[in-house]
């Protein structure tokens, strides 16, 4: 939803890790907060159903101040209704006029605004009034933002999830669609973004004003009512004949390819796979200064951060919050969730829509990656913080939903029901239930019912453990091959803590048996806390896998012998052989363990397994792997080069100075020279002190080189006092470093990334 800082993929081989060694006790020591303790919320019941909002505004950007006309027109619900009442905040207002001109009064506390009408209404009887009224700079919902090096001066809605009533009165809950207007009056110069279609633009030469009329007249939720204001430049582009803008500072004019490019090709891929078209007048993304990104229809608030320019748009391509935020013009904004409870249906499907896109536009293994980086963000929240139900009426404020468990959890539920029902009968399901509930709020009742309609399949136990009911399997899984009877005996038993509600799991799995000659599948059916199960093979195998796909959402302890795992080092797929290099690194004083890993650092077809196998060369001695990780910081991968360099700098060895010189001079990319930059700080080197002053003072790309320079001068102050050679505290600028990689982690991105 919001998003606060920028992380990427490198850092997977590290989590890998991390998660293997959590161990299967499941959440619950580490965890901070008791879910079950939240607030029981209910969904919020209503008197009217508003069907149009005229929001007209005043804006003056350098007082920080905004005057508003806003006329709510609506249907009542109830018989004798007498009166309305609005959401309102942090605003003051001076009067209200029924449509034909009449002073109504009102009441406003400090949250609301109570609209007494002139006659009670009839069920499904109409009627409008307008609301005036003014704020400056309220806490929430409307950010005037001061010029800056980095930004110029602007003002932007900042309304999710229930802020938008901070700058306009009206029904500030996801249930309630309506029509809606903005019309905007700014100083000339200036030019306003929001909802819909623009209808025109009105200059006052008189009064140094420009008035923007957007009209959005499809129904959408109040909180994806958006508009910007700033000297935009706007650079157009289009799919089919829909616009497709890009609204960018006036200095990022030349990134905003780069950044956005691919939009076009991404909404034809996702019309194709929702077999909805896209339902919105248009398509514009903005840069804003905070957050990561927003969406509303028509239009999302973006991070200036994540502008990128051609050189370094390969190793900080912006395409999954470009992917992510796209998708929520159907899943969110097409379809909305009809309570906080439902979180799930924005961000769930919008976080999926991130690996389904990533899959098919880079292949299986970074597909794979994807899933498996999802996998970790769940794993750290549920470890280290809490456990829910991903479906749950307790929260104490909306924002609490949007989290590890909505996000990379719900998404992987997702990718095990599609793995259950099969594509055909998954993607046929999103077809019916985005067609079938369109403009429409909907819940996880209706998702389900359009399951059954779809497939005839009752899935309730599927929904019920993995979305009404918190946590995960944490399996123990022993495998073992009887010679005498030509059988591998698997026993699987379920070790999560059930204390806090967490079921025992049923599911379907696959066990793989891997051969010289090939791969042997089995699929069976886990329905209890202990299961064993048997699988005839003539020879031992190479290695057993269990969940080959790693489909399941699931923590897993299957010990296996150096044989099995560099077996699987070699023939697993991308997570397998990940997870192989990972746990060969405990086995430091084996000389086969060694070769086989630094054969994968050095040659395994996929960039990040051979990262995974340059953090598992950390934990063998370093005499032997000297020169297999020189040979890696000339690797075709700029990620893998990084990590090298990495690893390298942790020697904390003089003699590499000159080495890392050279390959800052001569690598190309700034992730690299960054970590080039942090290594020659841990020498403790005063003789590079000079060097590295020019390269901080420098300017770079976000400046990643002029921060590594200063890293690294900061290590070497710390090791000159300490007159040492090696032992300064390590550099965590250098590990920070290895989150980086082409694509932006969502669970890194402060509250969980896009709305």
């Amino acid at each position: 939803m919001k998003d606060s800082g920028l992380s990427v993929r490198g850092g997977i081989a590290l989590l890998l890790v991390w998660v293997l060694l959590l161990g299967a006790n499941g959440p619950g020591p580490c965890q901070t907060l008791d879910w079950s303790k939240k607030a029981l919320q209910t969904e919020r019941s209503r008197s009217y159903d508003a069907l149009h909002y005229r929001i007209v505004l005043r804006l003056d950007l350098d007082r920080k101040t905004f005057e508003g006309e806003t006329t709510v027109s609506f249907s009542a619900l109830l018989d004798d209704l007498e009166t309305i009442v609005l959401d309102a905040e942090e605003f003051r207002v001076s009067k209200v006029l029924a449509d034909w001109g009449e002073s109504l009064h009102f009441e406003q506390t400090s949250t609301e605004l109570r609209v007494h009408l002139r006659e009670p209404l009839r069920r499904g009887e109409t009627r409008s009034f307008t609301c005036f009224y003014s704020g400056t700079d309220p806490k929430v919902g409307l950010k005037f933002v001061e010029a800056s090096a980095r930004n110029p001066q602007i003002a932007f809605s900042d309304s999710f999830p229930n802020h938008v009533h901070h700058w306009f009165p009206c029904f500030d809950y996801p249930s309630d669609k309506a029509t809606g207007e903005l019309i905007a009056t700014v100083k000339s110069g200036l030019k306003v973004v929001s909802n819909g279609r623009l209808i025109s633009v009105i200059e006052n030469e008189a009064a140094g004003t420009a008035t923007y009329h957007w009209s959005q007249d499809k129904p959408h939720s109040t909180y994806l009512v958006f508009f910007a204001v700033g000297p935009y430049v706007v650079v157009r582009d289009t799919y089919k004949t829909l616009p497709v803008n890009y609204w960018v500072y006036p200095q990022d004019v030349d990134k905003a390819g780069p950044t956005y490019g691919k939009t076009p090709h991404i909404m034809a891929f996702f019309e194709k796979l929702f077999g909805v078209d896209y339902p919105w007048q248009k398509y514009d993304q903005i840069s804003v200064v905070s957050g990561g990104g927003a969406e509303s229809t028509s239009a999302t608030a973006m991070t200036h951060n994540i502008m990128v320019d051609s050189k370094h748009e390969a190793e900080f391509s912006a395409e999954w919050i470009v992917a992510h935020e796209l998708a929520h013009h159907w899943w969110g904004d097409l379809v909305t969730l009809r309570s906080w409870a439902h979180t799930w249906i924005n961000e769930s499907f919008a976080t999926y829509s991130e690996y389904l896109y990533s899959a098919a536009e880079n292949g299986s293994d970074e597909g794979d990656l994807n899933l498996l980086q999802k996998l970790n963000q769940y794993l750290r929240e549920a470890k280290t913080r809490y456990i829910r139900p991903i479906v749950t009426e307790r929260y104490d404020q909306p924002g609490d939903m949007f989290d590890g468990h909505t996000y990379p959890k719900g998404a992987r539920v997702l990718h095990m029901l599609r793995n259950l029902l099969g594509d055909e009968a998954f993607f046929a399901t999103l077809r019916h239930f985005l067609a079938e509930h369109a403009f429409r709020p909907v819940d996880t009742n209706d998702f389900i019912n359009s399951v059954k309609e779809v497939t005839g399949q009752n899935l309730a136990w599927f929904f019920d453990q993995w979305l009404y009911k918190p946590g995960h399997p944490v399996f123990e899984v022993r495998s073992e091959w009887l010679a005498d009877r030509k059988v591998v005996r698997m026993q699987v038993s379920q070790a999560q803590d059930f204390a806090q509600g967490v079921p025992v799991h049923h599911m379907p799995v696959t066990i793989g048996l891997y051969f010289p000659q090939g791969r042997v599948s089995k699929q069976v059916w886990i329905r209890a806390k202990e299961e064993s199960f048997e699988f005839a093979a003539e020879s031992k195998p190479d290695f057993v896998r269990f969940d080959v796909g790693n489909v399941l959402l699931k923590e897993l302890n299957h010990p296996r012998d150096e044989d099995e795992l560099r077996a699987q080092l070699k023939a697993d797929d991308a997570v397998g052989r990940m997870e192989a290099a990972a746990l060969l690194s405990g086995l430091k004083d084996s000389d086969e363990a060694l070769r086989a890993v630094v054969d994968s650092a050095l040659s395994d077809p996929f960039w990040a397994v051979r990262r995974t196998s340059i953090e598992a060369l950390r934990r063998f001695p370093g005499g032997r792997t000297l020169a297999p990780l020189q040979r890696a910081c000339l690797d075709s991968n700029s990620f893998v080069r990084a990590a090298a360099l990495a690893a390298l700098g942790d020697r904390r060895d003089r003699e590499l100075g000159s080495f890392f010189r050279e390959r800052f001079e001569k690598d190309e990319s700034d992730l690299a020279k960054a970590e080039a930059l942090r290594a020659l700080g841990k020498t403790g080197d005063a003789g590079h002190i000079p060097f590295l002053k020019e390269i901080a003072a420098a300017p770079s790309f976000r400046n990643l080189l002029g921060n590594a320079a200063q890293q690294a001068l900061n290590l070497l102050g710390s090791a000159n006092v300490k007159g040492a050679k090696s032992g300064a505290t390590e550099d965590l600028g250098s590990r920070a470093s290895l989150s980086t990689s082409r694509s932006v982690s969502v669970s890194e991105l402060g509250v969980w990334g896009s709305r």
